[in-house]
Order: structure tokens, then sequence, then C-alpha cells
């Protein structure tokens, strides 16, 4: 019998339409589509339709949101996707919610009738920690800014029993039970990753009883194939959500009736493991709740050739529709402002920030060191916005390992400035969902070495309003001090500026002095892209950096170099520490040496590089990172393709071997580029 609670809460008809839609399109995928070439890459819902679809019916509040993964196409029809949109994705046709940017069941979608579906993406375990961004968020909305619609919104992530295993699982269990939010984990388990078993994945095979006794974290786990018992375990899950009592992990056990995907056959189970599958199908299993308790046999049948056809019109809609114009491919990849985002950032929240101007204008002529500089900046910024957050680990009470953030804590909360759990997965992927809210995150990272665990959310991050076709963004300004100290350390001097130069839809500054800091930054805050922004650790107290600073209004744009030096001899491009190497082995030579200081790598002034280099035709680059794959590989091979003809002599390059960054201060020597090492070259250009 169905219990008449779970009957009024659940739109039974339209779970089993959509499960029969579901199953269909999985089939004619398998059966068709993928054999004749127009579905390249399937991956089958078969087996874990019924949760998804219950699950999706109650998420109504104007702040839920959800977290999924490659396999919850069911959730995205259940909140609102289409069948035509669904083919289309899995077709790569321009009417796929990435119009064919990413892989089919890689979605995103602005909320419709029911929760919003937060940019997925193609590496297990990534959609955890935005996830639980996204929970922050709805506190903040909350109990911050005061917003009515956010009381009661929760926010749920989707996950296999092989994704509890990765490192943004745990980041985000940590986050959300130290916190206590309104998350929701459901786990559907079907025993496999790929073909790896459960028992390799987690010990016991049940992360639901290993997590048992985790500190405020309330667990379900039950059937995802008895709609009763399914039904029950959801609605109670999300009804004890609603109330805010931190966070819960349902866990749902469910047969994968189908390979990993398109090109895996299964070989590693055996035929008998595969009928015990198909026995535990939630499709019969709905058939036998509904029939004939709810629906007639007859009205079951017409339900099924109610999907069949609507399926078949919808697969003939989305052939119909052309693949994407490669004169488009470079779209979305960094703000417009004839493409504002529907989710993610300022702009979608219909806020803007007042603009501001590169002339400075200091209102005393005391010079700051870079260190005070960002953090005033912080204070000021903080006071303007009131969306803005500061976190990190240790930024709180502390004020930083730096102390960039000294003071700002006990001014504006421990909601706007906090402390973080010990995890860059976690930091940064939160503050990928807090941004999708409509809040600023402005991570730190203790040091660039630090940042490697987040590689993968940076990435993401970078390329999310590319992937989304663009209706999300998520500027988030990611702060990391690094490179060489007083001493150095193969952990916490490091640069490696190109790793983020090089990654698409990223913005990257690299101030060198106090008041270009004070500059770049200000304008990363009041952006709308995701920005890098490079601290130098040579340069946070270094007198040659320290300058006055130059008023709460004074934002510089990216992509506009400063000349430090002007000449007709030779030109130096550099940029962070290495300017006042560079000037100072300058100074040192009677030449009329150009020294141009990047200040931002993604963009860089190539305009401005290229018109030094017609002048003096010489040019040489100097920066800390490693030479061989390093940024001035880019400028050099720029310079020759546009300036080949102007050339009087060699490019030249000063930098690092291919070697980290040593503790010894003796061996760091023969590492960074010193002022000798500099002046050397510049005499050697100069004489040719």
């Amino acid at each position: 019998m169905i219990l008449k609670t779970l009957h009024l809460a659940f739109d039974w008809h339209e779970v089993a339409r959509l499960a029969l839609c579901s199953r269909l399109m999985d089939e004619m995928e398998e059966e068709e589509l993928t054999p004749q070439g127009l579905v390249t890459y399937q991956f089958s819902a078969r087996g874990h339709e019924l949760g998804q679809l219950l699950i999706s019916q109650l998420l109504d509040r104007p702040f839920d949101a959800a977290s999924a993964y490659y396999r919850s196409r069911p959730f995205l029809l259940g909140s609102g996707l289409t069948l035509t949109e669904a083919f289309a994705s899995d077709m790569a046709r321009v009417g796929g919610l990435s119009g064919g940017r990413d892989v089919g069941v890689v979605f995103n979608m602005p909320r419709r009738k029911r929760a919003m579906v937060l940019p997925m993406s193609g590496d297990v375990g990534s959609q955890f920690t935005p996830a639980v961004g996204w929970a922050q968020a709805i506190v903040y909305h909350k109990t911050v800014l005061k917003n009515p619609e956010a009381g009661n919104s929760i926010a749920v992530v989707f996950g296999g029993d092989g994704a509890v295993a990765t490192n943004g699982f745990w980041s985000a269990l940590t986050i959300a039970t130290t916190l206590e939010l309104p998350l929701l984990f459901v786990v559907e388990d079907n025993e496999y990753a790929i073909s790896v078993r459960s028992p390799l994945q987690t010990p016991g095979s049940n992360i639901a009883a290993n997590l048992a006794c985790f500190k405020n974290l309330t667990i379900w786990d039950g059937s995802g194939t008895n709609p009763g018992e399914t039904a029950e375990l959801v609605h109670a899950a999300v009804r004890h959500m609603r109330e805010w009592n931190g966070p819960g992990l349902l866990r749902l056990t469910v047969p994968r009736l189908s390979g990993h995907s398109s090109v895996d056959n299964q070989a590693y189970k055996s035929e008998a493991e595969r009928a015990a599958e198909w026995e535990r199908d939630p499709l019969a299993g709905l058939h036998q709740y509904l029939v004939p308790a709810l629906l007639t046999q007859a009205e079951w049948e017409g339900l099924r050739q109610e999907a069949a056809e609507a399926v078949a019109q919808a697969r003939d809609e989305a052939l119909a529709q052309p693949h994407g114009d490669p004169a488009t491919v470079t779209r979305f990849l960094f703000s417009s402002p004839d493409a504002p985002p529907q989710v993610g950032g300022l702009l979608a929240a219909g806020i803007e920030l007042p603009g501001g101007s590169d002339i400075p204008q200091p209102p005393d002529p005391r010079r700051i060191n870079m260190i005070e500089a960002i953090r005033r900046t912080l204070e000021v910024e903080l006071a303007v916005n009131d969306r803005l957050l500061v976190f990190g680990e240790d930024v709180g009470l502390k004020g930083g390992v730096h102390a960039a953030t000294l003071g700002l804590q006990t001014r504006f909360g421990d909601s706007r400035v906090f402390d973080t759990s010990l995890n860059e997965e976690g930091i940064i992927g939160r503050s990928v969902g807090l941004a999708y809210a409509g809040l600023v995150p402005v991570p730190e990272i203790q040091f660039r070495k630090y940042a490697d665990p987040a590689t993968e959310q940076i990435n993401n991050l970078g390329t999310v309003r590319w992937r989304t076709n663009g209706r999300f963004a998520a500027p988030v300004i990611i702060r990391i001090p690094g490179g060489y100290r007083k001493i150095g350390d193969p952990w916490h001097s490091v640069t490696s500026e190109v790793t983020f130069a090089h990654q698409p839809g990223l913005l990257f500054a690299c101030p060198s002095n106090a008041e270009d800091a004070v500059g770049l930054l200000r304008t990363a805050l009041r952006g709308h892209d995701p920005v890098i922004f490079f601290e130098h650790r040579a340069m946070l107290d270094a007198a040659w950096a320290r300058r006055p600073y130059p008023g709460d209004d004074y934002m510089l744009p990216f992509g506009k170099a400063k000349f430090v030096t002007e000449g007709d001899d030779l030109t130096v491009v550099t940029w962070g520490a290495m300017v006042e190497r560079c000037e100072l082995a300058a100074a040192e030579l009677a030449a009329g040496i150009e020294i141009i200081d990047l200040r931002t790598l993604s963009p860089w002034d190539n305009a401005a590089v290229f018109a030094s280099v017609r002048k003096t035709s010489k040019c040489l680059i100097v920066h800390e990172d490693i030479s061989f794959g390093g940024f001035g590989a880019e400028i050099a091979a720029a310079v020759a393709s546009h300036c080949f003809l102007d050339l009087d002599a060699p490019l030249e390059r000063v930098a690092a071997p291919s070697v980290p960054v040593p503790f010894s201060t003796s061996l760091m020597e023969g590492v960074v580029p010193t002022v000798a090492a500099i002046r050397q070259a510049m005499e050697k250009l100069l004489a040719f």
C-alpha cells in the first residue's frame, strides 16, 4: 500500500513518466544513437532513476540547489531539463546545455521549476565542495544579508560509492559537519567504480555505516529501488534538512544496469551478478508499486506509450539542430557586457560596484609595504561590499601567516573573515559555490605550492563560464603568496606562474609594489572574472616595493604594463620580484635600458612590449620561474613572431634552471636570477 503522506508528498505519475522516459532514452542511446556515432560518449542512468526523481520533486525552495554527477540525468529531468535538451547535449548540438562545449551528461541548469543545478564537471568527486559552498552561502544569505528566500533552503550533492574515496568528498564532509551546514550528501551505491568493487573504495563497503559515529551528521541508509522504502527515506531526509539540523547523508543502494559508459562491456561481472542486478530494477519495482494501487495496467501502458512518443520526438528535434560554429569557440571565456551570466557573481545578482581611477591620489605621502597595502584594500572593499568574504587557513584572529588579514575579523566578524579547515580543495571548491550564490569569495592559499591540491577546482573555476555556454560565472579572487624570500625551499618558494597563465579563463596578476597591488586587487575584487592574485613573498615587506597608498578609488586595468624606466638601447620585460633586480642591474650600466613591468600575465600587454622592441631592437626577458617552458618562452615566441624584422640581436632570457628552489641561501644564488646575472645578460645584448 502507498502511504497517504507519501502519496501526497510526491507526484507519482510524474515519477513514472520521467522514469520511463529516462530508461527509454538510455536504451535508445545505447542501442541506436551510439552505434550510429550520433552519441560519442554515453553514460547510462539505468538503475539510478527512482531516488533522483523523488528528490527532485522536493527541492522547490528559491535557494535549493543541487550538485550532480554524470549519472544524474533523471534528476535533471525532474528539475526541468527537457528531453530535447538532454538528447542535444549528448549529441553535442547547439541546443544542449553547454552548446557542445562539454560532455553531454555534464550538465548545468539555472533554476527552472525546481532546484538549480550547479555546473557539473567530469572530475570524480569535484562536485562536493562547490555544493558545500552553496550551503554556506544559504546560511550567509539568511543570517547576514537577511534574505527571506534563503530560509529553509538546502543544498544536495549526488555521488556514487566510488566518489566517497575522493579528496572532495572528505573535504566537503569536514566543512559541512564542522559548520553544521544544510547539505545533504546522496550516495548512490551501485557497488562499482567502473570495475573496482566497493570494498576497495570503502572498508566494509558501506560509507553510511562507517560514518554513523561522525559528529553533526544524520544518516539514512536503505534501498534506492524499492519505491516505498526509497520514498520514506527521501522524504525523511529532506524534511529533516529543512529544519537546518546540520548536514545529512543518504545512502541508496542501486544496481548499475549498464556499463560505466558506452565503452564498458562489464566483462568483470558474471552472468549471475548481472541477473541479480536486473532483479533489483527500480522500474520493475515502480510498476509493481503503482499498479494497481494508483494506476491501472492500461494507464501504465499509456504512460509507456506517451514516453516512447516523447522520446522519439525529442530525438528527432535534437537531430535537426546544427553542431556549434567553430568561429564561436572562444566565446564566453571571460566576462563580456553583452553576455552577462544568469547565475554567479554580482552581475547576475543585479549589483554593480562603483568604478575607480587609475590615477593615484595618495591621502598621505607615507610609504607603506605591500602587506599593509593588501590589508587596507581588503578592509575598504569589505566595507564597500557586504557580499565579500575573506577566508583561508589562519586568516582570522591570527591575521594570516603573512599578516595580510590582521584585524579584519575583529572589525567585520567571523561570518565574513574566517578560518577554514586545512584543505585547499575545500577552500577553492567552496569558493566556487559561494560565487554561484552571488557572493565575492576571496580565499587565501598560504603558499603557491600549497595550491597544488586545489588544481582541479582552480582549473574548473577558470572554465565554468565557457563550459556552461555563458550561463554561470564564478568570479573568485584567489590570493596566493609565493616565490623566494630571505631563504628558499622547495615548498614555500615556488612561483610557477605559467601554470595558471596557461589555464584558460583565469586572470593572473603579479604586482611588484604596494601601489600596483592596491590597484590590481581592487580591480579584481570589483570585477567579474576569476583571478589568481600572486603576492610575492620577497616584496611583501621590501623597502623597494613600498609606495604611498594610492587612495580608495585606485584601480588598474589588467593587461596594461608599466614602464619602470625608458630607453632606446634595450627592452627588458619582467614582473614581480625581478623588477627590482632588473632596475638595480640597469643602474650599473651607462645605457638606455627600458624596463617593462608587465604587472599581469593573463592578459599580458604585448602591444607595449612590441612597441618597445621595435624601438630598441633588442629584448631581454627576466623571470624567477624555471626557464624551460616558462612564461618567458611565450613572450619570446610572440616577440619573434611580431618583431622579427626589428631585432638586431637574439632574444635572451634570464630565468631559473630546471630545479626546485633550494633551502640553502648559497645554493639559491644558482637558481633565482641575481642582479649580477641580469647585468651580464644586459651587457651581452648591448654589445651585440
